[in-house]
């Protein structure tokens, strides 16, 4: 017996004792623990549609899926019967017959696969055009300006004045509109239970439209590959009531207001030091552009894109070193240049960080 063959099981249960500690190492502790805030195990099935042009997107699929069983189920039985029907039997030397010229051959398996491609193709330009365009005065859309960063979202809305980060609230029945951007790399914007992909592409406009038949929470992934931080570039959808909505967008219009006194006011004094170059604060002189705008941080259910919950505990682990949290690539910011690859570690004192979390968690 060659010593290859003696090493190759021996590899093999490497590989294997290998492939179980990597899935052990990713069931860790997880901050963000998405079953809790949607409510279920499968956070992000696109397979569980909950409004109807999600219902729509999910048809197609299926179309699509049975059409694909089908032709796959045909090839194979195709392919099953060539190898048993014409196999080489004994030591008979028989010559292969040929099927070149056959004229009846050769048009059904060009029309064949026509008239499949022509099937899926109209319902599925026609689903593309129909996710994707403006709506009219009847529709009473809202419409949400969502731009991508390397490695959150933000999304303003025009029609209310608010500026958000990675957190999206909208009302239950109403059409959504999405107009999608990106301020340095390709992302993609997907929230699999409401809507199908779209590219948030520098320079350009993309639109998507979604519409929620239930409240509830949802959650969503960036689908482009984007960077280092790609998989933790998350967003959370909040779908509320119609008055739940008005009452959350009058509440993110005002100004927020900074304590005069006490460790918020001190935390105040260190954010002017250390945070205003890149955050904003709305009502404050604090107007940086480069990170999410925390002018109602508080009101946030998670922050470092939507992967880590937002409590006092995560809030002085992030503050002591960000990257600790969610991988990041600080040393290679340039605000010059405009570009920001994640928080720094600010070497914040004990005091300082306990000032900044006062002053966060009065950010209602």
């Amino acid at each position: 017996m060659s010593h290859r063959v003696i090493d190759r099981p021996r590899r093999t249960l490497v590989l294997l004792v290998l492939a179980f500690g990597l899935l052990a190492a990713c069931s860790g502790d997880d901050p963000t623990n998405l079953g809790r805030i949607v409510g279920g195990d499968l956070p992000q099935n696109s397979l569980d549609p909950a409004g109807p042009i999600a219902e729509q997107v999910d048809s197609l699929f299926w179309l699509v899926f049975w059409i694909a069983t089908g032709v796959f189920a045909l090839v194979s039985l195709a392919l099953a019967y060539a190898v048993l029907r014409f196999r080489r039997r004994g030591d008979t030397d028989r010559p292969v017959r040929q099927v070149h010229g056959n004229t009846r051959l050769e048009i059904a398996w060009t029309i064949l696969p026509a008239v499949i491609l022509a099937i899926v193709a109209v319902p599925t330009v026609a689903t593309l055009f129909e996710v994707r365009a403006a709506p009219g005065p009847e529709d009473d859309a809202l419409e949400i300006t969502v731009t991508g960063h390397q490695w959150w979202w933000e999304f303003h809305y025009p029609e209310y004045g608010i500026t958000t980060a990675n957190e999206m609230w909208v009302p239950v029945d109403r059409t959504v509109y999405l107009s999608l951007t990106s301020a340095d790399v390709i992302h993609s914007f997907w929230v699999p239970r409401l809507a199908g992909k779209r590219d948030a592409v520098p320079g350009r406009i993309n639109n998507i439209r979604f519409e929620a038949a239930e409240t509830g929470a949802y959650v969503g992934q960036c689908a482009e590959f984007c960077g280092l931080a790609h998989a933790d570039m998350r967003q959370r959808v909040f779908v509320t009531s119609a008055e739940e909505f008005e009452a959350w967008a009058v509440a993110q219009a005002s100004p927020a207001s900074i304590p005069a006194e006490g460790p918020a006011a001190a935390g105040w004094e260190v954010f002017q030091t250390q945070c205003a170059s890149c955050h904003t604060i709305d009502g404050t002189s604090a107007s940086g552009l480069f990170a999410p705008n925390l002018t109602h941080f508080a009101s946030r259910t998670s922050f470092g894109g939507a992967t880590i919950d937002n409590t006092t505990d995560h809030l002085r682990e992030w503050l002591r070193d960000p990257s600790s949290l969610k991988p990041m690539s600080p040393d290679l910011n340039d605000l010059e240049a405009g570009r920001v690859l994640g928080m720094p570690d600010l070497g914040l004192t004990e005091q300082q960080i306990a000032d900044l979390i006062a002053l966060l968690e009065s950010l209602e």
